[in-house]
């Protein structure tokens, strides 16, 4: 099949979007590739219908547990075979599902980057035909990234050791120039074919508010919105936990989801959510990276991320449909102080060095004062988080709190 009857045939669209058929011919035709798009742009099809053509089991590298089983789902409703491998299994059904890769069951396996660093793992993945390796949200992998992982960093040394090397393709939708210089080198990419489709979002209306009250504020956004499908981010557990309760008890049905709830009540909320018992999730940055709901009507961050990066990611999970949707940061001098307290927790916790901590710190502030001028902007926000990512936007977009 070529890549056309492919994306017909199992995801019913008759022609791919912008950038997409650039990046799948790469990869069929055996060339390394990587794809800057934004949130609902379909980078997941930009190697899965290769993986399709393939001959082997395609490989993806992806962060969060919950991001394997939605993708594995939705390609099991289309007819496609993939598996996931992740530490919510025992060691005998991974062992059963190694088995099946090797055997050529799956077109595709999701795997966590440090399962790359499992010795047992490594041991089949030899026995594997693998044709294309994908690294999904590939920003993780650079140390100049908003949410860099030192696991991604193992990627390449993985590949190495592999008899053949397959052809490497990585996806991300916030990357800066220089982060993803860092993401083709750290991953030893071969000459890959760039595409980056640009990072404006038409249909997202940004709005920046200053109110004396936040969750009378927050109360009154939800109400107006009744039938319509939010996500409310808060920078800390108790915060999430403050303002579910506060929502909840003005008769608006919203659940939560933070690291902080056991596994079971994460996945029922996220399911929740999902199809619609819930229209309201309150969440730390912990949700929402892979989740497919097109719906989604408005996005409210209640307290200030600490990099334009989290916050464009964030505010990107609004209309993934295309529909018009609105984008809310309520701003408040006093959020700058948590942000600067959890940034030196997140580099405390993270195992550096005093030379390492000191750059990372000085790297995420820099960020942070970024995030504060968006949030003090009087002029297009828009222009604003587009210039940041290196997108020249010239004129106003009539589409923003401040235009």
């Amino acid at each position: 099949m070529d890549k056309n009857t492919v994306l017909s045939r199992y995801f019913g669209y008759s022609d791919f979007r912008g950038g997409q058929g650039e990046l799948v011919g790469a990869i069929i035709n055996g060339s390394d590739a990587f794809g800057i798009m934004p949130t609902g742009s379909g980078k997941s099809i930009c190697y899965q219908v290769p993986a399709i053509i393939a001959d082997g089991v395609t490989l993806v590298v992806s962060p969060l547990i919950s991001l394997m089983k939605d993708q594995v789902a939705a390609l099991a409703q289309k007819g496609i075979r993939a598996a996931y491998i992740n530490s919510s299994q025992s060691a005998s059904e991974i062992n059963s599902i190694c088995r099946d890769l090797i055997g050529g069951v799956y077109k595709l396996a999701y795997i966590a980057p440090e399962r790359l660093q499992n010795s047992g793992f490594a041991a089949a993945a030899k026995q594997m035909k693998i044709p294309i390796l994908a690294v999904d949200e590939a920003h993780c992998i650079s140390q100049w990234g908003h949410d860099f992982r030192p696991s991604y960093l193992k990627i390449s040394d993985f590949i190495e050791m592999l008899p053949t090397r397959p052809v490497i393709c990585a996806f991300t939708a916030t990357a800066t120039q220089k982060v993803g210089k860092d993401i083709v080198q750290s991953l030893k990419m071969h000459s890959p074919v760039c595409v980056t489709t640009g990072f404006d979002r038409p249909n997202l209306r940004y709005e920046v508010l200053s109110p004396a009250n936040r969750l009378e504020t927050l109360r009154k956004i939800v109400n107006q919105r009744k039938q319509q499908c939010g996500i409310i981010y808060c920078n800390t557990r108790r915060t999430v936990e403050r303002v579910q309760s506060s929502l909840r008890g003005a008769g608006i049905p919203a659940t939560k989801y933070h690291a902080g709830l056991a596994d079971d009540e994460r996945q029922t909320n996220q399911d929740d959510f999902l199809y619609g018992d819930s229209p309201v999730m309150v969440a730390t940055n912990a949700f929402g990276m892979g989740i497919d709901k097109p719906d989604v009507r408005y996005v409210v961050h209640y307290n200030i991320p600490q990099s334009l990066e989290s916050y464009y990611q964030e505010a990107g999970r609004a209309g993934r449909d295309g529909g018009n949707s609105v984008c809310i940061l309520l701003y408040s001098p006093e959020d700058i102080h948590t942000a600067k307290n959890l940034i030196q927790d997140e580099e405390a916790k993270a195992g550096l060095s005093k030379r390492e901590r000191r750059i990372t710190m000085r790297r995420d502030f820099a960020r942070l004062r970024e995030m504060i001028g968006y949030c003090k902007e009087s002029e297009c926000l828009r222009r604003y988080v587009l210039e940041y990512f290196g997108q020249h936007h010239g004129k106003n977009c009539g589409n923003c709190s401040n235009c």
